[in-house]
């Protein structure tokens, strides 16, 4: 009988029982686990962290198989970088700690993202202007397809704003390892990021010492209840629930003017060029300007966070079916307000969104 609540497992505290549980903490018992659950097809959850997931209150009805596989080797790069090996079940946030102890650059503006570094390359995990992408060189990964092992390099990955090849095909691909290559350096790449540049006292595109953005990262994070704290009840979430927009310019111009209708002719969205003719917007600046605010919700259930809209949080008694209420109800008024339609983030298991 199935006994063990998923809840225990996910960082908002939600989901119903699984089947059946295997713990792999090496990749022989983790590809053995995944080959066995599609010989049979019964249904298969990989589930690590459990920081990006968003389990249905029956919970699931199947196989989870828990990536807890560990290991970082590193080895000398030809034009000086250190390259690092890293098995997916590390922890992410652990990870960076180490490198910026170690003088790595290139990850320290990923502080604070909770996580398994298995999971980063699926999502393109960002924040605070930088991007796994950005210094990812390789991953390893089972496809369940053909059964075969393969090295996928940065550009097999393809890419995108939290995108990936393993996203855009999901259950296709189990990955066993990612590769990063970091420059040896105590000061940070250029921080591009204009919130954690005003918070280090420089000036965008401007370097800082390591420690100094992680420390930055961290408390701008915290400040938002993107820290996990089990004495903070904002951070019993799954993070940013919804990634921000991306419009063709000329939807943009449309969603501009409806702003400036709804909110005043003096209005202008927030808006980063991505790639010719695209245009990135701010799913918090449309939730809250659809009246949406910090708090909404039930106290004792399901609720956006206090800290920042994009977060929608279990204070304790909340269930997956009001979340996703509350989170369709969220989408359905910025649309109606600006038409823009917003994405989910993380990963459903159980239901649809």
């Amino acid at each position: 009988m199935a006994t063990t609540p998923l809840s225990e497992l996910t960082t908002l505290r939600l989901g119903g029982p699984a089947e059946r549980i295997v713990d792999a903490a090496d990749d022989d018992t983790l590809l053995e686990a995944v080959r066995l659950a599609d010989a049979a097809q019964d249904p298969l959850l990989l589930l690590a962290g459990g920081s990006n997931v968003v389990v249905a209150d029956a919970g699931f009805a199947g196989t989870v198989v828990r990536v807890l596989t560990r290991g970082v080797h590193s080895f000398q790069m030809s034009d000086g970088r250190l390259q690092l090996d890293v098995a997916a079940g590390e922890n992410w946030d652990a990870l960076v700690a180490a490198c910026v102890e170690q003088g790595l650059s290139g990850i320290e503006a990923l502080s604070g993202i909770p996580g398994s570094v298995g999971a980063t390359p699926i999502q393109n995990v960002g924040a605070y202007g930088q991007e796994v992408a950005d210094v990812l060189v390789g991953v390893r990964a089972l496809d369940r397809l053909t059964g075969d092992i393969h090295d996928l390099d940065n550009e097999a990955c393809l890419f995108d704003y939290r995108s990936s090849v393993f996203k855009r095909d999901p259950g296709r691909w189990l990955v066993l390892r990612v590769r990063f290559a970091l420059e040896r350096t105590p000061e940070s790449e250029p921080v591009r990021y204009a919130e954690l540049a005003r918070r280090l006292g420089i000036a965008e595109g401007a370097r800082a010492p390591l420690r100094a953005v992680r420390d930055g990262v961290l408390a701008l994070r915290r400040a938002k209840g993107m820290v996990l704290d089990g004495d903070d009840p904002d951070t019993v979430s799954a993070g940013s629930f919804f990634t921000n927009p991306i419009l063709r310019t000329r939807d943009f111009d449309a969603f501009a003017q409806r702003a400036a209708q709804h909110l005043g002719a003096d209005v202008r969205p927030p808006a980063w060029p991505v790639a010719e003719r695209l245009v990135k917007t701010s799913a918090a600046w449309l939730i809250e300007r659809a009246g949406f605010t910090r708090g909404h919700g039930n106290p004792d259930g399901i609720a956006i966070s206090s800290k920042h809209t994009l977060a929608l949080t279990n204070r304790g008694a909340g269930t997956t079916q009001e979340l996703v209420a509350l989170a369709r109800k969220i989408a359905a008024g910025v649309h109606e307000v600006f038409g823009v339609q917003l994405v989910p983030e993380p990963v459903f298991v159980g239901h649809d969104w």
